[in-house]
């Protein structure tokens, strides 16, 4: 049962017990709150009973029912401390625990996952998601269920105090349930519509936020309005209609609960009026069925979170059984020299191949160039090297040992990566470039920065290296930006250096700064370059020539100089400046 409830609500075992508890808790907290009406029951029992029986004394004293009373209260307050504990407490743990899993599972992702997945959907599934799942597990299950055990028992122990009263007040349940079942799916679909409105909307908005300068220069602005007003129209009354349907079904079961009371009313009154049933139980009846069925109607007001609960959990399981990629953290390689043999590879939402048999080597200690027209696979091929994905077939060693059976963590210690699109914090550019080392001291960084290029542009900001930049260098220029990159690959000082058109944000002078800064640290590195400027690489130790996923050049600059049909020659002459 516990695995059960573990796996159908994506919880941890421990998430699965204390939900069991939370349910027993609140179970023992709706008969807790039956301790006043017994109170009421017995002492009307033992009034009467001194009225119509002539004794002269009740059979318990006052005392005796003030010292029940207290008792009564000193157990509802125990009961309801432990049923807090053990929903709202264990599950606000256990939604901490969910977090933290959905963290690591992203954590051993690969990297490629990022790059296809929409960050919005993401960004919902951690944080809304997870919050209404806390909200949920908190609020709505763990009470519906006691709700639904405590009826149970009810229904037994009264049954033996009058099973026809007992029918009258609680024919109402499975009459709710089945309403409840035959509606579910009809609440499922509005939740589904309601959820992919939503997300179109939170989809746009990001879109109009990270490209607000091409809708600004290119005039789109009204264009971009009138759809999102169009999309947010569109869930409003979508949410307005989902509303009004679970509402409305809400309703009509609290109704049908409630027909309990009447019903009650109307065959009580009958069997008392028969003599069949005294005017005690009749009032105990009564009485109870006041308070009995409050948990269950709080219970059933969450019933709209309930029936989005399972679009929400599978949204959990999706990423959570996502395959992760595995491999040794303890590893042998005999040097840094990354190798690629016969690797063929195409992304898993395509069938479409985009490196077909590629073979080359890039030596430790050499500069090699992944250079060809746009679209060949030259930043797929240096993003498998550093197993941001896995290749289909084919194998890519470093050091003579297949990464695919390293840790990817274990496996990136050894790599500094300059994108082209930049990351940096809101932060000074000395914590920015110290992202490489952590322990880095301000010499290491500031070494960095110099060999980096980044002092000229550095010095003419407020403070200096403690200048905050703003949300991703906001206050920079791109190639400013890029050169604090580059400075953090640098700090980082691992024996592979993968540079993915890293220097084509800067202009030629300062890219031939870079280059130098580069060329002094490459020594007994592995660097793997990616340019589409010729110039950037004319000093590169090696150059493979990526065209349509295939390797169709490779070898020495000044070689391949020589082909007269070359590709890299043909590069070269059309970026040579024109006389």
């Amino acid at each position: 049962m516990l695995h059960s409830i573990q796996k159908r609500f994506a919880m941890s075992e421990q998430g699965a017990k204390d939900f069991m508890k939370g349910a027993l808790w609140t179970t023992a907290q709706n008969i807790s709150f039956m301790l006043p009406v017994m109170l009421v029951y017995l002492f009307l029992q033992d009034i009467l009973a001194v009225y119509l029986e002539g004794r002269e004394t009740a059979g318990v004293p006052l005392w005796g029912y003030l010292a029940f009373s207290v008792a009564a209260i000193a157990v509802i307050y125990v009961v309801t401390r432990h049923q807090y504990d053990n929903t709202y407490l264990n599950v606000y743990n256990e939604s901490a625990v969910r977090r933290i899993s959905l963290a690591e599972k992203l954590r051993k992702l690969p990297l490629s996952f990022f790059g296809k997945k929409n960050l919005s959907d993401l960004t919902s599934t951690i944080m809304q998601d997870a919050t209404e799942l806390e909200h949920t597990f908190s609020h709505a299950v763990p009470q519906l269920v006691g709700s639904l055990v405590t009826l149970f028992l009810a229904i037994i122990g009264l049954s033996f105090m009058s099973w026809q009263l007992t029918i009258a007040v609680f024919w109402v349940v499975p009459v709710a349930l089945i309403v409840l079942w035959i509606t579910k799916r009809m609440q499922e679909k509005e939740h589904r519509a309601s959820y992919v409105q939503k997300r179109a909307v939170t989809e746009k908005i990001q879109e109009g936020i990270l490209q607000i300068q091409e809708i600004k220069s290119y005039g789109h602005e009204d264009a971009y309005l009138r759809e999102l007003c169009g999309m947010q129209e569109t869930y409003e009354k979508g949410q307005i209609k989902g509303e009004l349907i679970v509402g409305g079904i809400i309703n009509v079961i609290q109704a049908v609960i409630k027909l309990g009371l009447p019903t009650l009313i109307l065959v009580g009154t009958t069997l008392l009026l028969a003599g069949e049933v005294d005017f005690l139980t009749y009032l105990f009846f009564l009485i109870l069925s006041s308070v009995i069925f409050n948990p269950l109607l709080i219970a059933l007001e969450q019933t709209a979170v309930l029936f989005f609960l399972d679009i929400r959990i599978n949204r959990m399981k999706e990423i959570m059984d996502l395959p992760v990629q595995a491999g040794a953290s303890d590893y042998h390689l005999d040097d840094y020299s990354i190798r690629f043999d016969g690797v063929e590879f195409s992304y898993k939402d395509s069938d479409e191949r985009v490196l077909h048999n590629v073979s080359f080597e890039a030596r430790q200690g050499q500069v090699t160039a992944l250079i060809g027209p746009s679209g060949g696979g030259k930043s797929t091929s240096a993003k498998l090297a550093a197993r941001f994905w896995d290749a289909d077939s084919g194998t890519i060693t470093l050091g003579g040992a297949d990464i695919t059976g390293i840790d990817p963590e274990a496996l990136l210690k050894n790599y500094s990566i300059v994108f082209q699109d930049v990351v940096l914090f809101n932060a000074s550019v000395m914590d920015n470039i110290r992202i490489g080392k952590k322990e880095a001291s301000d010499e290491e960084v500031l070494k960095a920065a110099h060999a980096a290029q980044c002092d000229d542009f550095v010095e003419k900001l407020p403070d200096g290296y403690h200048t905050i930049i703003g949300e991703n260098g906001s206050t920079l220029s791109g190639g400013e930006r890029q050169r604090i990159s580059i400075a953090r690959a640098l700090l980082k000082d691992a024996p592979i250096v993968l540079l993915d058109e890293a220097t084509a944000s800067v202009d030629a002078e300062n890219e031939t700064k870079i280059q130098a800064g580069i060329s002094e640290l490459v020594k007994n590195r592995t660097v793997l370059i990616i340019a589409h400027r010729m110039r950037t690489v004319a000093n590169a130790d090696k150059i493979v020539v990526l065209k349509d996923g295939r390797v169709v050049e490779q070898g020495a600059p000044q070689e391949l100089l020589k082909k007269p049909d070359g590709v890299y020659k043909n590069m070269v002459e059309l970026q040579k400046p024109s006389s």
